[in-house]
């Protein structure tokens, strides 16, 4: 999805509206925030799109947690933020823990559509699960999103290395959960989607939820609620026949993250009463996780706004957040 196109040049200019009043320092424990950790948790992007304060959006939404986006390789097997700024001690870190010091937390996503990608640029599984294991260790992390797209994706080795390497993970964190984020077709994932989650079932890799992005259909001005419900029902039966689910345990392994506004893809909408409904699909199946790209957009356009900065629509600012907000499985 274009959705994740990382633009490097911004980055420097972009991060420190986000930082919050925290400066940075070591992780240390924190307290739990009342939901289980990525249930109900925006994207946060410091690398463009005139990044908010992430405390403020918390005092003005009531969300607790965001989740942050991307951790990339360097272009070795070594995480960083977009590949580029440092793992600990920036921006990055400086906003987690400002989050942290509110009462929120945080979920840490790998991947994205642009940059090169951990599970391209490891060459084994073992070498793989290091890199994930380094930026748990770093933040003392109670969830991670792997968000497989574009060529990490389309790649069956790099799935069977990516499906592996959370395999070991899970083996070793038996507390933290873990989220693998992917792209969909309006009836459910593709052969690719379908794949990877046979090859998870096959390897016995117990997620808290495979979830879809259900949006950039190129199908023109589509009902999005309805398609939305549609690639979770497709998804809830691929995972149902791979792991051998009631359709009922199916859904609470399941989840999506939706887009707000004005899509990548030419005359594609999601209005806030499209999320709303969209969340009480959610809710009425127990979905165990609902996310949306982005709070970077989660406002209306101003003069010289762009299609990073806002969603494009008309709506308050936050709205999608504090929709979001309520969500609790």
């Amino acid at each position: 999805m274009k959705r994740h196109a990382l633009k490097a040049a911004a980055a420097a200019v972009t991060v420190v509206a986000a930082l919050g009043s925290a400066t940075a320092h070591a992780a240390t424990p924190h307290a739990a925030t009342a939901l289980p950790s990525g249930v109900a948790a925006p994207y946060l992007y410091l690398g463009w799109g005139s990044p908010p304060s992430a405390t403020s959006v918390m005092s003005a939404t009531g969300i607790q947690q965001f989740t942050m986006a991307f951790i990339l390789s360097d272009g070795t097997c070594k995480p960083a933020w977009d590949g580029s700024r440092p793992l600990t001690g920036g921006t990055d870190q400086q906003t987690i823990s400002a989050i942290r010091a509110a009462g929120g937390d945080v979920t840490v996503s790998f991947g994205g559509w642009s940059g090169n990608k951990l599970g391209e640029s490891c060459s084994s599984a073992s070498k793989l699960a290091a890199a994930y294991q380094k930026v748990i260790d770093a933040y003392g992390l109670k969830s991670i999103d792997i968000d497989i797209e574009s060529t990490e994706f389309e790649s069956a080795t790099v799935r069977q290395r990516v499906v592996d390497a959370l395999k070991t993970i899970r083996n070793n964190n038996s507390g933290l959960k873990i989220y693998v984020t992917f792209g969909t077709t309006t009836t459910g994932p593709d052969s690719n989607g379908q794949d990877l989650i046979k090859r998870g079932a096959a390897k016995g890799l117990n997620l808290d939820a495979w979830a879809v992005m259900p949006f950039d259909y190129d199908e023109g001005a589509i009902d999005m609620a309805a398609a939305t419900k549609s690639a979770m029902n497709g998804l809830k039966n691929d995972v149902a026949a791979a792991y051998g689910l009631s359709s009922d345990a199916a859904y609470r392994k399941v989840g999506f993250s939706s887009m707000n506004g004005i899509t990548d893809s030419d005359g594609e909408t999601i209005t806030l009463a499209d999320f709303k409904s969209m969340l009480g699909y959610a809710k009425s199946h127990h979905l165990a996780r609902v996310s949306f790209w982005s709070v970077n957009r989660d406002r209306p356009c101003g003069s010289g706004s762009d299609a990073d900065s806002c969603s494009g629509i008309s709506q308050g600012t936050y709205d999608f957040t504090k929709a979001l907000a309520g969500y609790t499985g």
